[in-house]
């Protein structure tokens, strides 16, 4: 029961909640029932709908609200695989589906869905392909959130936003943008035109800053964040409108001075008598908050206002990213160092001078990536999803009936978990593959003449326990970084409005910030936000759990995993309801009657993982755990952003190129 508190905040509240049985139901996908399935499989499919039949439920899940991401019923297979193989104590002998494809792939991501499309391009457009998928949607990170109030349909992404890439993109990647019609350099320029391509306009709304009395000692909302409040040093601000603004803030005067110090970029050489050589090898193994606090000598209050800055770029804090790396993403602090140009550099993860290069485009949906998700499963089974161009896919309605058809060629089958991937014979003479799934409570087997493993590669070992110890050490190594994206639907904007703001940065909350979604471009049926501030409009939230202080950032996600998957909906919906209060409530926000619906994106094996510096080894080529772990076995070749050592959606995509171009015999292929 809803305490008086909850009540304020709206817990009681019933809102938009479409996570039947909180987020375990699941439906069939729109298997079509019939020859060449076992009896057990079709029993399921057909208890299955009648579930989902008897809830009233729709199968659609972008519109599912609650926990959503690794939703519940995700993932509960894959832990008792790990532990100690405990699945298998308690799931008896597969049924044999007596399904033969030319393909399977493990993972509906893009990624996957990527590998689905090369492998038809080379072995034709008749080839038998099935994607399995443990989740209740295809598109896995590339997730769409899309909400309908007051009549509206408004979408969010859910996970990866952008094809941006802080390095060209490849033949590859490009081509298979152009051949699903996508026009990124257009599609931008519709995009900025008019500010935002018909999105929200936002004409005098700025960004602020929340201090939380927790971090701080005051709850205090300071609007005007000098510069704009972007990553960088002075962003056109002057030591005026600095002093202005920190004087609204609850720091001490030592740390309103060090901030501004550190935001206006002042030219002091903090390292005098070193050379620039020695200057990056220094900074390449201390930390960014070492060197705020060490060598720049700023203030400890002052640096807790940078300490989550870079858990977007990175999934961990300032304690456990490299100085040298946020000077290459250009992180104010370092402007009297002398340390030159920023590309180029080896001991750089990569730069913000990347993204100038003038090969990676800088584009989004409005849903983020699962719009290319979609276009994906549009080419792979034209029936699921309607129209014919790449601006008509984001108000396309999916039909999920089609996706698992029997007498389609290619099939996606959502909800079915994979658990083992082995060699029928040996790897090295095998002419098939067998795949267990777990579907339900039920295990069911296929066989794949080849097989792209495209899922989460720390996953791997556990799904193909014949892979050679080397190659599953390589592949443990790659621990993903946790994350979250929030989206709130909100029935109108007034508060924002009334407060003169358009995001708010929030250092010491659950989430770090709070955003108005401002750029969702008009793109053919899909007009976005109105300008109204009585209209609804969608909220991003960020939070990235992590704990400073560990040994490493593989520990620091490790241990954030372990959070992110202990934490219920119902503590998320409470710290989201007590954070607009507090930071909107000057406005009027009342999160009882303006909060709508929420979703919250949970990621524990989110974004792939990108070497450390400061603690990871710089390996021989050919040699770092990712390429070690990539290798293909027999039949069995890998693919996913993992295996790239990045997160970036070109990378998934030239990954499973390479996947698909091993099987047919092509090694060390170009991407």
């Amino acid at each position: 029961m809803a305490n008086a508190g909850d009540k304020n905040l709206g817990i009681d509240r019933p809102i938009t909640r479409r996570d039947f049985l909180n987020g375990v139901a699941i439906g069939v996908g729109g298997t079509v029932v019939g020859a060449g399935l076992s009896d057990r499989l079709i029993a399921s499919l057909r208890a299955e709908e009648a579930m989902q039949a008897a809830a009233g439920d729709v199968y659609y899940p972008p519109t599912r609200t609650g926990m959503r991401g690794s939703h519940d019923g995700s993932w509960e297979v894959s832990h008792q695989l790990r532990d100690a193989g405990a699945f298998w104590k308690t799931a008896g002998t597969p049924a044999d589906t007596r399904e033969s494809y030319d393909l399977v792939v493990v993972g509906g991501g893009i990624s996957g869905l990527a590998a689905a499309h090369f492998f038809r391009a080379r072995a034709g457009r008749d080839a038998r392909i099935l994607v399995l998928d443990n989740h209740d949607d295809f598109g896995g990170h590339a997730k769409r959130n899309e909400f309908h109030i007051a009549g509206r349909m408004l979408l969010m992404n859910g996970g990866t936003a952008g094809i941006d890439s802080p390095t060209p993109f490849s033949n590859t990647a490009d081509g298979l943008f152009k051949e699903l019609g996508v026009d990124p350099p257009a599609l931008s320029a519709k995009f900025n035109a008019r500010g935002g391509g018909g999105g929200l306009q936002v004409n005098g709304l700025r960004s602020a800053y929340f201090f939380d009395k927790e971090t701080f000692g005051a709850d205090k909302l300071v609007v005007g964040t000098p510069g704009g409040g972007g990553r960088g040093g002075r962003g056109g601000a002057n030591s005026a409108a600095w002093t202005d603004f920190l004087a609204q803030t609850p720091l001490s005067s030592e740390a309103q001075r060090d901030w501004m110090r550190v935001q206006l970029d002042e030219p002091v050489d903090y390292m005098p008598g070193l050379s620039v050589a020695d200057k990056k090898d220094r900074l390449s193994r201390m930390s960014y908050k070492d060197y705020l606090l060490t060598v720049a000598k700023v203030q400890a209050d002052a640096v807790k206002i940078y300490q989550r800055r870079t858990e977007g770029e990175w999934g961990v804090g300032i304690d456990a990213e490299p100085a040298l790396d946020c000077w290459g993403m250009g992180y104010p602090g370092f402007a009297g160092l002398g340390l030159g140009d920023r590309t180029g550099d080896p001991r750089m993860s990569y730069t913000a001078a990347g993204y100038a290069n003038g090969g990676s485009y800088r584009f989004h949906y409005p849903d983020g990536n699962a719009s290319i998700a979609r276009l994906l499963v549009r080419s792979l089974i034209p029936g699921a999803m309607p129209g014919h161009t790449a601006e008509d896919i984001v108000a396309a309605v999916a039909d999920y009936s089609q996706l698992d058809r029997a007498d389609s060629p290619v099939r996606v089958r959502l909800n079915s978990t994979v658990v083992r991937v082995r060699h029928a014979g040996s790897a090295s003479s095998a002419k098939e593959v067998e795949v267990a799934y777990a579907r339900g409570k039920q295990t069911f087997t296929v066989r794949g003449k080849n097989v792209v493993m495209a899922c989460w590669n720390m996953m791997i070992p556990f799904l193909c326990p014949d892979l050679p110890q080397k190659q599953k050490e390589a592949l443990h190594y790659l621990v993903k970084v946790p994350l979250v994206y929030t989206s709130i639907g909100l029935r109108n904007w007034k508060a924002f409005e009334k407060l003169g703001v358009s995001n708010i940065s929030s250092p010491g909350m659950w989430h770090s910030g709070i955003g108005l979604n401002t750029a969702g471009p008009a793109m053919g049926d899909y007009k976005a936000a109105s300008g109204a501030p009585d209209e609804p409009i969608l909220v991003h939230l960020t939070r990235t759990p992590n704990k400073p202080g560990l040994s490493s950032a593989r520990e620091q996600h490790k241990a954030g995993r372990i959070e992110l998957l202990q934490t219920p909906f119902s503590t998320f919906e409470r710290n989201i309801r007590d954070q607009f209060a507090r930071v909107l409530g000057g406005g009027g926000f009342d999160p009882a009657r303006d909060i709508e619906a929420i979703i919250v994106n949970r990621w524990p094996h989110g974004y792939g993982y990108e070497y450390n510096p400061l603690y990871d080894p710089r390996w021989p080529k050919g040699q770092a755990p990712h390429e070690v772990g990539r290798q293909p076995f027999g039949r069995i070749t890998i693919a996913n952003s993992d295996s790239g050592a990045t997160a970036y959606t070109d990378v998934a995509i030239d990954q499973a190129h390479r996947a698909v171009a091993e099987l047919f015999g092509q090694k060390n292929p170009s991407a």
